[in-house]
């Protein structure tokens, strides 16, 4: 019987042990198609998913007729700035970022000095404490977004906090984007939904993504 063998396998050189891939998204549509943004591993941190922006941008492209070029946006919660950096990229006159997280908002600042996106304005701050803000100094509809991106957190309540805030910032015919753990019904939905209309929803494995406009009440 042959006997095994003493001898220790070839210990793999240092330089051939390859080190985990950063985590990343890409931006898939524009003059920055393909372009990666970093994503920290920090908690609360949770990019919309490729399936979902590609769904949501055609949405948003057919119902703006691809007129990107008057389109002022603020992106909330922005994190990654996947969407902001997006819609950007297709051509958005102007995108506000807010983001609370120090270091998101580094990497956020990073990459719109690499992209040279001069149209795009990040600021660090708590999404309430600056919409409170923004609403008091809002004056005309020159002053107001075409379209808000709203991608917080989940389980923390923050769109019944958020949404009420978001409508004298919104441009009369204006959009808002809603991501969340759970799906919005259009014959059910929820009280802090008041004022709201729903015009798309889908879903991405366990994410809920809604697209809605103020109300009209001129009828």
């Amino acid at each position: 019987m042959k006997k095994p063998s003493s001898k220790k396998p070839p210990k793999t050189p240092m330089h051939a042990i390859k080190p985990p891939l950063a985590r990343q998204v890409r931006i898939i549509g524009g003059v920055w198609k393909r372009t990666p943004l970093a994503v920290l591993d920090s908690e609360g941190l949770r990019p919309t998913p490729d399936r979902v922006r590609e769904t949501l941008f055609n949405w948003l492209t057919h119902l703006l007729d691809g007129n990107w070029g008057t389109v002022r946006c603020l992106d909330l919660f922005a994190g990654t700035g996947a969407l902001g950096f997006e819609a950007a990229s297709r051509g958005a006159l102007e995108v506000t970022m807010i983001e609370h997280n120090t270091p998101a908002a580094r990497q956020l600042e990073a990459a719109k000095a690499k992209l040279d996106a001069s149209q795009v304005r990040i600021l660090r701050s708590d999404a309430v404490t600056w919409l409170s803000k923004a609403n008091i100094e809002a004056g005309a509809d020159s002053a107001r977004f075409d379209l808000i991106f709203l991608d917080p957190p989940y389980q923390q309540g923050w769109l019944e906090k958020i949404l009420p805030l978001c409508q004298d910032l919104l441009a009369d015919q204006g959009l808002l984007y809603l991501e969340s753990e759970f799906a919005l019904q259009e014959d059910d939905l929820p009280p802090w939904l008041d004022g709201w209309q729903l015009l798309r929803a889908d879903k991405a494995g366990m994410v809920f993504y809604h697209l809605l406009k103020r109300q009209d009440h001129s009828a």
